[in-house]
């Protein structure tokens, strides 16, 4: 490969008369190599390559993609492009992105303006910090609700779906996140949220003390714009938005769920910090022990009975009165309790029903339900015979009347229709 300095050399001296064999005795080189750089068959400062393009043929997917999406991640590109059989590592993918400028330029995020961090130490076991991540575009529709929760010392993460971001959903969930981790932190660190403190003067509101007093923890709120505060939490929420969330398939959110955990658990805990992996930094966590039930909040969701009279919860069905389809009730559960009541829009509880496991799909209907609801099927059948669709129906009268105006009306042309209206006749 001949250097920028070398081909200007080799150049000037070609133009002077020079042979290609003087030059390449002048400069050390092959003929050959000379005499292709002159021709314009190879570029000086790009070398030859000696080995196959591993990357040639997924480069028109790599560039449709970051076409599509400027911001995916190139680690998650790349565990794309290896399910599509690429044979390389993900630091020759990413070079290779990088190389043929395969990212284009996102004008929107070109004049973002950073400001100074810096790095605050945090004993093992000592602190987790709690953030919501709102979602937008959930594949089961609306804006999903994910609450992360990350120990500052290791930067292990859990998160949980939520179907909202009150008091009892953020106590569902963060119950949840703190038994995926296997114990709590002394400390929590949260923002101003409306469910954790007054948002005015930063103090805890006395139903989520007690919800803090149970845990034994305490709890430590952020002063106003110092997002920089719970820095942990922020830079997982980008993670696990880029990372996980760009390219997930899910239809359901239980579904999600279980791939969000599988991915903490294994790329999330194999991340690198400090030179250690997280999985390493987190033995070395001294969490406190849980309850052994969750927080006792009472958790309520809406949902429309199915002409089936059914209700749909957490992936599973269950059963409510004939009578009441189409009808907004709701799902009441107190954390802990392996009940759950369905209440009408007067108050009133409808049903009651063991809780099935998220997701299972069960179908949970009461005997005495199943013979009511037979019962209004069966009386709202026809008893009659079922109407002959193939009798030969010729127009009655009255057809033949209004045929006979729409006939008189668009001609003057006089029509008998008494023949017809014999045929008619006898046709019945």
């Amino acid at each position: 490969m001949l250097t920028e300095e070398e081909f200007v050399e080799a150049s000037a001296l070609h133009r002077r008369g020079w042979s290609i064999s003087a030059i390449a005795r002048h400069l050390g080189r092959d003929r050959k190599t000379i005499r292709a750089y002159l021709r314009g068959e190879r570029r000086p400062g790009v070398r030859r390559r000696t080995v196959p393009d591993h990357f040639a043929p997924f480069e028109p997917y790599a560039r449709e993609r970051l076409a599509e999406d400027p911001h995916l991640w190139g680690s998650a590109l790349y565990d794309e492009v290896v399910a599509l059989g690429y044979p390389r590592s993900y630091v020759t993918f990413v070079r290779e992105l990088r190389r043929r400028g395969l990212r284009p330029r996102c004008e929107a995020c070109a004049v973002v303006k950073g400001r100074p961090t810096v790095e605050i130490a945090h004993p093992p076991g000592e602190e987790i910090q709690w953030d919501w991540l709102e979602l937008p575009g959930a594949p089961w529709g609306g804006e999903a609700h994910l609450l992360v929760g990350t120990l500052s010392h290791s930067g292990t993460f859990r998160a949980v779906f939520a179907e909202g971001e009150d008091q009892a959903h953020l106590v569902g969930a963060l119950d949840g996140v703190l038994r995926r981790l296997g114990g709590t932190a002394r400390r929590w660190r949260v923002d101003r949220m409306a469910t954790v403190c007054d948002r005015s003067t930063g103090r805890l509101l006395p139903s989520f003390a007690a919800v803090a007093r149970y845990y034994g923890v305490s709890v430590d709120v952020c002063a106003r714009y110092r997002a920089n505060r719970k820095g942990a939490v922020e830079s997982r929420n980008h993670f696990l938005a880029q990372r996980f969330w760009r390219t997930l398939r899910a239809q359901t959110p239980q579904e999600a769920q279980s791939k969000l955990d599988r991915f903490s658990e294994t790329i999330g805990d194999r991340r690198r910090r400090g030179g250690q992996s997280v999985a390493e930094l987190a033995a070395a966590e001294r969490l406190l022990p849980l309850p052994v039930l969750p927080y006792p909040a009472t958790l309520e969701v809406e949902r429309v009975v199915s002409a089936a009279c059914l209700v749909s919860y957490e992936g599973n069905r269950y059963s409510v009165p004939p009578g009441l389809h189409g009808q907004r009730v709701s799902v009441r559960r107190r954390l802990g309790s392996e009940q759950i009541e369905l209440v009408s829009a007067a108050g009133s509880v409808v049903a009651s029903h063991r809780l099935a496991p998220a997701g299972a799909g069960a179908l949970r209907r009461h005997a005495e339900h199943r013979v009511a609801l037979e019962q209004v099927v069966l009386q709202s059948l026809t008893s009659g015979r079922p109407c002959r669709r193939k009798r030969n129906r010729p127009p009655g009268e009255a057809a033949l009347a209004a045929a006979a105006a729409l006939v008189g009306a668009e001609s003057d042309v006089s029509v008998s229709l008494e023949a017809y209206a014999r045929y008619a006749e006898a046709s019945r």
